[in-house]
């Protein structure tokens, strides 16, 4: 199957270059929203009262196609806030999954819960940029960084007060996590061929580093999976398309919740 993944970082080069030229670092660091306290994702996470779920708004994936054009920022995003999402995740990625800048600057501009920028970060200006539009964690992919760039990018976000979450797939990649990477996140999704495998994070959960928090990622869409994966140590639980996917992705995350909060005898 075509590598999907390096088709979208390949693009993602030639778009920050061309960005860098539409709008300079300097005009984005004068931007409002960028000397906002930044909110702690790892911290709301382990709020008792919160669900430990980082939902996202996500329109389209290069593997699904369209998932939902039919609501908006506002209408999805502060129904997850009300019913307990610990965190927002939204994609700012146009070309592969619909999404746009415009989309977080949205979701911050309604709600008071730390917002992950869902994006292929490759260069410190997208990390500004992050910053500029009301970004609180940005994601690095480690299937598509050296350690290195992944020291490099961490340590510059972390500099400007923004939390990272690195995702990994694979054991080895682990040997990516540095010092401020305050996140690792398993993806159960292969980002080359996008077939989902659950029992990932289970098997990665006791290999990553102490004192990191532990965010499972893709194929969750079952309340009782959360209980599973709470056994195994994850803190944090980033469920994308299943809420999108419905018709009313706001009734879907209330019922979601509601499910795994009588699992869990609360």
């Amino acid at each position: 199957m075509k590598n999907i993944l390096a088709e979208i970082v390949a693009h993602k080069h030639t778009e920050v270059a061309a960005r860098k030229q539409l709008r300079s670092t300097a005009e984005l660091e004068q931007a409002p929203l960028f000397g906002r306290e930044t909110l702690s994702l790892c911290q709301f996470l382990r709020m008792p009262e919160k669900t430990g779920i980082i939902a996202e708004f996500k329109r389209r994936s290069p593997s699904k196609g369209l998932i939902n054009g039919n609501v908006t920022v506002q209408q999805v995003t502060t129904a997850y806030t009300r019913y307990g999402a610990s965190g927002l995740s939204v994609l700012t990625d146009e070309k592969f999954f619909g999404g746009t800048s415009d989309d977080l600057q949205q979701a911050r501009s309604y709600n008071q819960v730390p917002i992950l920028r869902k994006d292929f970060i490759v260069d410190e200006y997208q990390i500004v940029e992050a910053k500029a539009i009301g970004a609180d964690v940005i994601l690095l992919i480690a299937e598509c960084l050296e350690a290195a760039e992944v020291k490099q990018l961490s340590t510059f976000a972390h500099n400007l007060g923004l939390e990272v979450l690195l995702e990994v797939h694979s054991e080895s990649q682990l040997e990516k996590v540095s010092e401020h990477v305050h996140l690792v996140g398993v993806n159960n999704r292969d980002l080359m061929t996008f077939q989902v495998d659950f029992n990932r994070s289970c098997e990665l959960a006791p290999k990553i580093t102490a004192g990191k928090v532990k965010v499972a990622e893709s194929g969750i869409n079952d309340p009782a999976a959360i209980v599973t994966l709470q056994k195994a140590g994850f803190e944090g639980f980033l469920i994308g398309e299943h809420f999108m996917r419905q018709e009313d992705p706001a009734r879907a995350f209330e019922n979601f919740v509601s499910e795994m909060r009588k699992l869990a005898g609360r």
